[in-house]
């Protein structure tokens, strides 16, 4: 009983770091929203009515944000009917880095986890199943993408990192049958890749732990 409570507690603990991750970004973006808007007023109409105008359209963005969420990333690939059983063997994936199918019984750590070195595949898939968006990149990828994506995996609980050298493109990001090519981490698809599948509706088992895996 002892050790349910801890999981839970623990679970609950990730949970609520995730939220405020995610409403941390959520007024991020809308502070900048707020900006460009009055840059716009300022320009156009200055100062008169302005209050009024920034706060509505900053709803009408959330609302558009709202409706993104709702709707595949652009250029997104996805796969459906993954398989989900637990083998001790390597997997022969279909695409690589793989985004689903059967899998090692152990999870990789996805708890804003960077890895400087190759990990399974075999486990990073269960990460997957769990909720997680893996990024990955190759030694194409420029120091400042790589620091870039870094920063945002240290601070999004439910997210791994780690090189893949033989993927098809410098910079990946795979969630649970969902892949995106990008080309650079400024990319703006890659918050909303984030903020759609970290522990989103294509999540098979949502809640499952991201730590008490392997971290190496």
């Amino acid at each position: 009983m002892a050790s349910a409570n801890k999981q839970n507690t623990a679970t609950a603990a990730r949970r609520a770091k995730l939220e405020e991750a995610r409403r941390q970004e959520r007024a991020r973006e809308r502070r900048s929203r707020i900006v460009t808007i009055t840059v716009g007023v300022l320009v156009v109409a200055g100062l008169v009515a302005g209050g009024g105008y920034l706060m509505s359209a900053a709803d009408e963005q959330d609302k558009a944000e709202a409706a993104a969420k709702s709707s595949p990333v652009d250029g997104e690939k996805s796969w459906d009917k993954l398989t989900q059983n637990h083998v001790e063997k390597k997997v022969d994936y279909p695409m690589n880095p793989p985004v689903g199918g059967d899998h090692n019984p152990v999870w990789m750590n996805c708890d804003g986890d960077v890895y400087t070195g190759a990990i399974p595949k075999e486990n990073a898939v269960h990460s997957l199943e769990h909720g997680a968006v893996w990024v990955t990149y190759t030694g194409e990828a420029t120091p400042a993408d790589v620091k870039k994506f870094t920063e945002r995996v240290s601070a999004t609980p439910y997210s791994l990192m780690s090189p893949v050298e033989d993927q098809a493109a410098p910079l990946m990001l795979s969630a649970w049958g969902k892949q995106l090519t990008v080309k650079s981490a400024t990319d703006a698809r890659v918050a909303q890749f984030f903020s759609k599948y970290v522990q989103g509706p294509q999540t098979p088992e949502p809640g499952a732990a991201c730590t008490g895996g392997i971290d190496k």
